[in-house]
């Protein structure tokens, strides 16, 4: 049986997901306030396997409360409710740290769908826990890891192995990485990030796309503001160098 912490303010919509995740044989509470979801996991360490988190909420809002979540190292595998469809507001739900989004009015099974994907996501994660090591890293194929240098990118796991430091990632900062991985050595311009990555069709700020490329930075790049992996290509995008040139 999963545990499943929702936090929606609406009570007929909080009971309604409740009562439906419960008919799936789930565990299920439920908060009106962000600030009582952070109390309850990162204060008390409540443990759950899946956060439903709206983002308009009185007091502290979804996107600070995912925020604070990530800053505080939990990671949580967390679908994010938004009234609001467009794209600005997508990105900001993933830069804060949420793995998956959902508009609102939604299909309840469309929902049902995506949070079952989440919780086996866990237990995938949960059951290879084992550290990535240069064998493993050979054995797999190059959909599961991904080795360069002293850092092995474990896209199973969600984590990226650097030496004896393991950074765990969020889905969307280990789908652009992927996605860059993949397209090594030539340069990817952010519109194609927009529509490969996050799959959006439509124009919107590309200042995420930025904001998440500093953060891969960090975790990969022995001085961020000199990178030679991920690199800047003037007026496209960026480009992933595996092996930079001397």
């Amino acid at each position: 049986m999963s545990r499943i912490l929702i936090v929606e303010d609406e009570a007929h919509l909080a009971q309604g997901l409740r009562f439906n995740l419960e008919a799936e044989g789930h565990s299920v509470q439920i908060s009106d306030r962000g600030e009582e979801a952070l109390a309850r996991l990162l204060t008390k360490n409540e443990n759950y396997d899946a956060l439903v988190l709206d983002v308009m909420l009185p007091g502290k809002d979804g996107f600070s409360v995912a925020r604070e979540l990530r800053e505080a190292k939990n990671y949580i595998p967390l679908l994010m409710l938004t009234a609001r469809g467009r794209a600005e507001d997508v990105l900001k739900g993933f830069e804060s740290g949420a793995d998956d989004y959902l508009p609102k009015p939604f299909n309840l099974a469309i929902l049902l769908a995506r949070i079952e994907s989440l919780l086996r996501r866990k237990e995938w994660s949960e059951k290879f826990a084992a550290p990535a090591s240069k064998s493993a890293a050979a054995e797999t194929g190059p959909e599961q890891s991904y080795r360069f240098e002293d850092k092995v990118v474990d896209f199973q796991n969600l984590r990226l192995h650097a030496g004896d430091k393991v950074v765990p990632l969020t889905l969307m900062e280990m789908e652009l990485f992927r996605y860059l991985i993949r397209n090594a050595g030539r340069p990817v311009s952010r519109k194609a990030i927009l529509e490969d990555v996050w799959n959006l069709h439509e124009d919107t700020d590309t200042r995420a796309i930025d904001n998440f490329i500093v953060r891969l930075r960090r975790y990969i790049e022995r001085e961020p503001a000199k990178p030679v992996h991920l690199l800047t290509i003037r007026g496209v995008g960026y480009q992933f160098e595996p092996r930079p040139k001397p």
